[in-house]
């Protein structure tokens, strides 16, 4: 897995919604991840409403995430989670049944879901990745919450429907 951050994205000027769904376990790293999102969302997107949706465990993060999707306007939906290794495979069992659902949301909902449910064999990964700055997995998710959110704009525009034609039909 690559350590590089992609470059930010051009900074959105448009009024744009990202919820965050957020698990309450293991609260340290979540909250690490959720404070560097905001963080970067607010910089990268400084006209958008960003609210935080907390839930018990990963678990739940996406019957939340599919409500939001479903119900309200969003440009984003940013899910945070951390679940550490035990001595069973319940961590992995765990990992992949919250990104095949949150994968799914997207899919049938035409909404971004950035999945930063992450899976850790222990708390130094988890500490680099949710707490430092070098590669914060949380700043990754809001570049890219913000970068799709700004593509699908485009896209979904007139704009974005002329731009889709194939460049090479002349006429």
């Amino acid at each position: 897995m690559s350590k590089a951050s992609p470059s930010p994205p051009t900074i959105a000027e448009a009024k744009r919604t990202f919820h965050i769904v957020a698990s309450r376990f293991n609260a340290e790293y979540v909250d690490g991840l959720i404070n560097h999102a905001t963080e970067e969302l607010r910089a990268l997107a400084p006209n958008a409403m960003i609210s935080l949706h907390r839930v018990p465990g990963s678990f739940e993060i996406p019957v939340v995430a599919r409500e939001l999707a479903a119900q309200h306007h969003a440009d984003g939906i940013i899910a945070c989670g951390v679940i550490l290794q035990g001595e069973t495979n319940h961590a992995e069992n765990l990992s992949r049944c919250v990104t095949d659902g949150l994968q799914r949301i997207a899919i049938e909902h035409g909404v971004p879901v950035i999945n930063v449910v992450l899976s850790f064999e222990d708390e130094k990964q988890a500490r680099a990745r949710c707490l430092e700055n070098k590669i914060n997995r949380g700043t990754q998710a809001a570049r890219a919450a913000v970068e799709i959110a700004n593509v699908l704009a485009e896209v979904r525009s007139k704009q974005g429907a002329a731009i889709s034609k194939s460049p090479m039909d002349n006429g």
